[in-house]
């Protein structure tokens, strides 16, 4: 029987089948655990499924049911995700991070009849909401330390489920009947419903079809040319989108095997370990690596620092050239080559990036520096612009067609056209079925045609013919003289700066912009045990004029920049200061993918919004936060404000007046 579902393999239980028949002994998953790594291969991760499918249809699991996945990366909660679906059930992940009042929210709107759950911590977070979930019945637990005094009367372990659906696969359900079950799921029919962690009010719960999963992941399997000889790495949220597509929906279709890692601390170990392929990381991923590798080598000695400058310098001028196999002087290959050897192949490999065919990011604006910076490693890495409406692609950069400051072409089967405000709308196969219990949302997101709206605002570059994107539509405002505005854009140039973490850009409607900025703590903190500047908390290290005086040189980097940039020379920053405390999602000042909340900001903070534009030099503040463990607390502070100085636009001669109004 299994056969007969290779012409009409719609859905992701089906490719389970199609997989488990014809690489039955390839490796499907890896998890690192107590420092061994463990295999499934195809056919053997099918009985996993299987038994565990059984198992949830022995707890009422069936067709239309949700099933919420709370966890790390690991190959039991990606097994749920098409057990479920096996039986007509929907998957919902849920970030795992989230504070108890949102994960409540999803879980019941939702309505959640069992959740699968990573560990204790998620036991009892489930524990301690689940009497807002009614419908919830059973939560089952993957990792059982610390389970054996719990209450199991709600709760199962997974090896108990999976024995539930041994006995009931010998009584009831003998023969192909799970597979006849299988049979039952269509293309049409919702296969995940992601909750997006949104900028703004509840999470909105994304139905995405199999139909739309599947064709976009196909689609860019083929643009990559990916095989089922890929190992990726799975340490992104199984809520995200990205991950969905890049650890689930590409594996099935291609057959390449998802490496779960130990831990999220041993990512880039593990990543080393398994020879990676095909990686994707959001650019603070990349920035992070490269802020390190920095910090590293202002310890290494004078010689070490030497060769590694000397060797970076070789790499910015042909590095690009050499993977875009164009003609580049033997003079320069042999000496790119020696650089192969002593400085690129060694940072490579310690990134776990010396497999790489392709790499992406996407999310957010990374740094042309940085991009170019590992490009000229010979990294394959690329741009992508994405949402979880579209199925993730919605834009990818071709090979050979590579810009640092734009996110690439339609991606196949992928219409996009620009309204006359900005707005970047798109059309597709991976376009959402729309928002759970939502058809107002629905309605405003997506045209009747299928059209739909990004909210970004951007543009095609006429030469290239990609896409390139400013900011979010709804952000992009003008100062009171009327210059344009777009936070995203100067935020991004600030983020560019190994010191700065966070950036919030102030302005719409303002006589001048302000910026409310976090430090990165690695790189100044390197620098102040560098510099023996004593601090015991970010608080402290953030306020000293010193680590002032260093952010200064960068946003004052960013206003000569901008000065360069006609409609945005009039957007420069006038005044900053750094914020006491780092931007957290527990706070609501980010989203679970780490983007900013820059209205709550702006609200949260309002005294020292105020304090930037009434003139003030510093602010006293008080600020409520979360802690790990959910206990509430607040930070007091008195916070400076530091004034810039404000350039010409290109063309004309003297800085502008320094002071703030």
């Amino acid at each position: 029987m299994r056969a007969d579902f290779t012409a009409n393999a719609d859905t992701f239980p089906k490719l389970l089948l199609i997989n488990a028949a014809t690489r039955a002994n390839r490796p499907a998953n890896r998890l690192k655990d107590y420092g061994v790594w463990q295999t499934w291969t195809w056919l053997q991760v099918l009985e996993e499924v299987r038994s565990f499918a059984l198992g949830l249809a022995e707890l009422g699991i069936g067709r239309g049911d949700k099933v919420a996945i709370i966890g790390g990366n690991r190959p039991r909660l990606y097994w749920t995700i098409c057990a479920a679906q096996s039986l007509g059930a929907i998957p919902v992940p849920i970030y795992q991070d989230s504070v108890a009042e949102e994960m409540s929210y999803v879980l019941a709107h939702a309505a959640a009849k069992v959740a699968v759950v990573e560990n204790q911590e998620q036991v009892d977070k489930v524990l301690s909401i689940a009497e807002r979930v009614p419908e919830l019945s059973h939560i089952v637990y993957d990792e059982p330390r610390g389970m054996r005094d719990y209450d199991h009367t709600r709760l199962k372990s997974f090896e108990d489920v999976q024995a539930l659906g041994h006995a009931a696969g010998k009584s009831k359900y003998l023969g192909d009947a799970w597979e006849r079950k299988i049979a039952e799921t269509k293309g049409a029919d919702v296969a995940v419903i992601l909750y997006t962690s949104g900028t703004t009010g509840n999470p909105k719960g994304v139905m995405l079809s199999f139909d739309n999963v599947m064709i976009s992941s196909r689609n860019a399997n083929q643009f990559d040319r990916l095989t089922d000889r890929e190992e990726v790495i799975a340490y992104l949220p199984m809520a995200w989108v990205g991950d969905h597509i890049f650890s689930y929906a590409q594996s099935y279709l291609a057959g390449f095997c998802v490496n779960c890692p130990e831990s999220p601390e041993t990512v880039v170990e593990n990543r080393r370990e398994i020879g990676t392929t095909y990686a994707f990381a959001p650019p603070r991923i990349y920035e992070n690596l490269l802020t390190l590798t920095m910090v590293r080598m202002e310890d290494a000695s004078r010689l070490k620092r030497a060769m590694f400058h000397f060797f970076i310098g070789v790499a910015r001028k042909w590095g690009e050239n050499i993977l875009n196999r164009e003609r580049v002087p033997l003079h320069a290959r042999l000496l790119y080559g020696l650089g192969e050897i002593l400085v690129y192949g060694p940072l490579k490999n310690r990134f776990g990036l010396s497999r790489i065919r392709v790499a992406y990011t996407a999310g957010e604006a990374i740094g042309p520096e940085i991009f170019r910076f590992y490009r000229a490693l010979g990294i394959n890495l690329k741009q992508l612009y994405g949402q979880t409406e579209a199925s993730v692609y919605v834009t990818a950069q071709p090979d050979g067609e590579i810009y640092a400051d734009s996110v690439g072409k339609p991606s196949p089967e992928v219409e996009i056209k620009i309204a006359d405000n900005g707005e970047v709308l798109f059309r597709s196969p991976g376009v959402f079925l729309g928002y759970y219990k939502d058809p107002q949302k629905t309605a405003e997101t997506k045209t009747p045609d299928g059209w739909v709206h990004t909210g970004d605002a951007g543009f095609f570059d006429p030469k290239s013919g990609h896409l390139k994107i400013i900011d979010r539509s709804k952000d992009v405002g003008r100062l009171k003289d009327g210059t344009l505005f777009a936070p995203k854009y100067i935020e991004n140039k600030l983020k560019f700066f190994p010191n700065i973490r966070e950036a919030v850009a102030l302005g719409d409607k303002s006589d001048f912009v302000c910026v409310m900025l976090n430090i990165d703590l690695v790189s100044v903190g390197s620098w102040a045990e560098r510099n023996n500047v004593v601090y015991g908390s970010y608080q402290e290290l953030a306020a000293d004029p010193r680590v002032y005086d260093m952010v200064a040189k960068d946003v004052d980097a960013v206003n000569r920049a901008l000065a360069e940039e006609g409609p945005m020379a009039g957007a420069q920053i006038k005044r900053f200061l750094i914020l006491h405390k780092e931007l957290d999602a527990d706070d609501g000042e980010l989203t679970r993918t780490m983007k900013v909340r820059r209205s709550f900001i702006a609200e949260r903070y309002a005294p020292l919004v105020k304090a930037l534009y009434d003139g003030s030099e510093e602010v006293d503040i008080t600020t409520q936060v979360t802690f790990e463990d959910g206990r509430k607390g607040a930070i007091s502070a008195r916070v400076k404000i530091r004034d810039m100085p404000i350039y010409p636009p290109a063309g004309e001669a003297a800085p502008l007046e320094k002071k703030a109004a």
